[in-house]
């Protein structure tokens, strides 16, 4: 198993840096999979020796795995937090649904174990790192963004204490059998393009915009960006090794090769999701890690209509524009993007509408400036 992961490791190295990688991103990338694959590899022994075992009594939180990732438990604690139950779970950590005793508010919390990716000296500085970037997160105070209560650190995790939101992410909807109609997709990328000019102008990259880091309540009329809790500020002075990973097949071009990005690179990763959502895959697949990173580095994303012909060449043009390789020929930032975005939408509203016998067509539908809420399903 170590030998086949060593030479998969090589393989990517090589390709990667044929790409136009950067060493240092190439480096960072195959350190984190590895501290993933010792995670995994501890999880699958520490779930063997559980087989069969009692369970153990406890008033805290419980490791069930052998991540570092705390079990839910009722009534257990996390800081000042009382657990109720857990929500989620991922590879680097757990979202669990908590209490704040003070005030009764439920909340999200999403907890790291960072003792499992660092080590030493290494794992100060990420716990600096972490606690800053979720400091800075905190600053946002935008409707169509999650909003962060606290971070800090209780029995040896990392956790952000984070509005609880109804509704699912947008993952679902990147599946054909649950597709979005295109006007409501184009809403609701809009208002995620607003959410992310407002993080920009506050100095703040998200890094890893994907489907299943926007929250939405289609019935409520709400969108929700969250993880902004890992993302890196906007700040030249920071060195390349801090870097925040975001996921591949969302990465930008100069994401991927190790570059400074700002917020141009969001809206490269918000095209690669609007293409998602739109054509349901995404616009580079390939079989490995090494070939993924190949295609985002040199070949251009396919016309969204070499899929879905039925679609406006305008809004080709669009998810084409943000899906281009140098950042100054992407869209010059995401309030135009959503304003270019809603009035697509408007546009093929107003077209459907006129199909249909009897139509009032509304003037401001026409223009694009209703507000998005109107045009959610219910």
């Amino acid at each position: 198993m170590a030998d086949a992961f060593s030479a998969l490791c090589a393989q990517a190295w090589a390709v990667g840096l044929l790409a136009g990688v950067s060493a240092t991103w190439l480096a960072l990338l195959l350190r984190t999979a590895r501290a993933r694959s010792r995670a995994l590899v501890c999880a699958v022994a520490s779930a063997g020796g559980q087989h069969g075992a009692a369970a153990a009594p406890h008033a805290d939180l419980a490791h069930a795995d052998g991540t570092g990732v705390p079990a839910p438990s009722g009534g257990a604690m996390l800081g000042r937090y009382r657990i109720e139950r857990e929500l989620g779970r991922g590879a680097m950590g757990a979202v669990l649904l908590g209490r704040d005793p003070q005030d009764g508010r439920l909340l999200a919390i999403k907890t790291l174990a960072l003792g499992r990716q660092h080590e030493g000296s290494e794992l100060a500085e990420a716990q600096q790192r972490f606690l800053r970037e979720a400091e800075m997160a905190s600053r946002l105070q935008h409707p169509d963004i999650v909003r962060i209560f606290e971070a800090g650190q209780a029995q040896g995790l990392a956790y952000i204490a984070m509005e609880h939101v109804h509704g699912h992410d947008l993952q679902r909807h990147t599946q054909l059998a649950h597709q979005l109609q295109p006007p409501v997709v184009l809403r609701v990328v809009a208002r995620v393009a607003d959410a992310l000019a407002y993080a920009h102008t506050q100095g703040v990259v998200h890094r890893d915009v994907k489907p299943a880091n926007v929250m939405v309540d289609l019935d409520a009329g709400s969108v929700k960006v969250t993880d902004f809790g890992i993302a890196r500020f906007a700040d030249s002075s920071r060195t390349r090794t801090g870097m925040v990973l975001g996921t591949p097949s969302f990465m930008s071009p100069e994401q991927m090769a190790g570059r400074r990005v700002d917020g141009r690179s969001d809206l490269y990763s918000l095209g690669v999701m609007l293409f998602q959502l739109l054509c349901a895959r995404l616009p580079h697949e390939a079989d490995s890690l090494a070939g993924l990173m190949s295609q985002i580095a040199n070949q251009r994303a396919p016309d969204i209509r070499s899929l879905r012909p039925q679609l406006p060449r305008a809004l080709a043009d669009l998810v084409a524009l943000t899906l281009e390789k140098r950042p100054e020929l992407r869209p010059a930032g995401g309030a135009q993007l959503a304003q270019d975005l809603r009035l697509i939408a408007a546009r093929m509203e107003v077209e459907s509408a006129q199909q249909a016998p009897g139509a009032v067509i509304d003037a401001g539908a026409v223009r694009g400036d209703n507000d998005d809420r109107e045009f959610l399903p219910r």
